[in-house]
């Protein structure tokens, strides 16, 4: 039984390893951190985050950050468009109306912020900007470690997207952190070569289209 064990987080180590490395590997030469090195998209993809800490201790960091590069690149000219993609629920949890909020409040004209509020999962963020929203050269909007995982997905589909890296959170970096990007890496290797999720929706042209 032991063996048996040492066996399996011996094969997950290894299986965790090579996707973390493959994800860098493949996704690291898209992702830039500067606006001078950012090339311009009609349209950037904010992939999304709760505005608070789970646990209620104020904002969240993540929010906050991927917000100030989401607004610095629309600021600098580099998209046109920003599509804020996250989770809304029943209970009034609504990450893209906080996120297009934010970005209002920033400075950037409610007219070019479309909200999609199906993106439960990277997965279906990227999706649904490819098939709704019609993007094939988005730029991809979230910390590195989480804009490194969505390119890699969406290049792996013939996504020319790209992405710019958020300010990073290190007083929230840890162990559980790098566990759950971790098994995110693995699940990312799988929705590389599985078939895009068919979205429900109607399709929306950025500009001619009001947004939601």
């Amino acid at each position: 039984m032991r063996k048996r064990i040492l066996f399996g987080l011996a094969a997950y180590a290894l299986l965790a390893g090579a996707a973390w490395i493959w994800v860098s590997r493949d996704a690291r030469a898209h992702i830039v951190a500067s606006l001078a090195d950012a090339t311009p998209a009609e349209a950037g993809l904010v992939l999304g985050a709760s505005p608070f800490r789970r646990d209620g201790d104020g904002p969240n960091r993540y929010f906050l950050y991927r917000i100030d590069a989401a607004g610095a690149l629309f600021k600098a000219g580099k998209v046109r468009y920003l599509i804020v993609s996250g989770d809304r629920r029943d209970d009034g949890y609504d990450e893209p109306t906080a996120m297009r909020d934010a970005l209002i409040a920033r400075g950037a004209p409610p007219e070019r912020i479309y909200r999609d509020a199906a993106g439960f999962h990277t997965r279906d963020s990227l999706s649904r900007a490819h098939l709704l929203f019609g993007q094939t050269d988005a730029i991809v909007v979230s910390q590195r470690f989480h804009a490194e995982r969505a390119v890699f997905i969406a290049r792996a589909h013939g996504l020319r997207y790209t992405g710019f890296a958020a300010r990073d959170v290190e007083a929230y970096s840890g162990l559980r952190t790098f566990a759950r990007e971790t098994v995110s890496r693995i699940v990312a290797l799988i929705d590389a070569f599985a078939s895009e999720r068919p979205p429900e929706g109607r399709r929306i042209a950025l500009g001619a289209d009001a947004p939601t």
